[in-house]
């Protein structure tokens, strides 16, 4: 009887990954940056622009759920001037346009994170990686941006 089950068990298995069914709990990998909004005030009334001075809050991952770094553990918001080269090109691209308060996750490909070499030891090469930002603060500035200047 428990051998007819484990039978049953390997079959469905192997009918879902023939079907494409990912079973882990695994982020595949991403060849173009995207961007989850996972919460964004009601009110926005400053929008991350390039050349703002900006603190974020992140938690960073790996695909296989691996964080490598988080400054919400640390208390300690990371901050840098957007659009300006300071952070990996996956964060300047994917930064802008937020609102103070707003959340996003970003799944950011190697190429825009820190490529074939990674980060040793604890981003390997060709990366795909995965962060979780709140904009914290957008400092110096007291409008809403234009259009053309997001």
């Amino acid at each position: 009887m428990g051998s007819v089950v484990a039978m049953k068990a390997v079959a469905v298995l192997f009918f879902l990954s023939l079907s494409g069914f990912v079973l882990a709990d695994k982020v595949k990998e991403v060849k173009e940056l995207q961007i989850g909004v996972k919460y964004k005030p009601e009110a926005c009334e400053l929008q991350a622009r390039k050349g703002d001075k900006v603190r974020v809050h992140y938690r960073g991952k790996l695909t296989d759920g691996t964080v490598f770094d988080s400054s919400f553990e640390r208390g300690d918001p990371i901050f840098f001037e957007l659009g300006t080269g300071q952070v990996i090109k996956g964060w300047d691209q994917g930064i802008l346009g937020m609102c103070v308060g707003e959340k996003r996750k970003l799944k950011i490909p190697a190429k825009l994170g820190y490529g074939e070499q990674g980060s040793p030891p604890t981003i390997p090469g060709g990366a795909t990686l995965i962060f979780d930002t709140e904009l914290v603060e957008i400092l110096g500035r007291g409008s809403k941006p234009k259009d053309d200047e997001l």
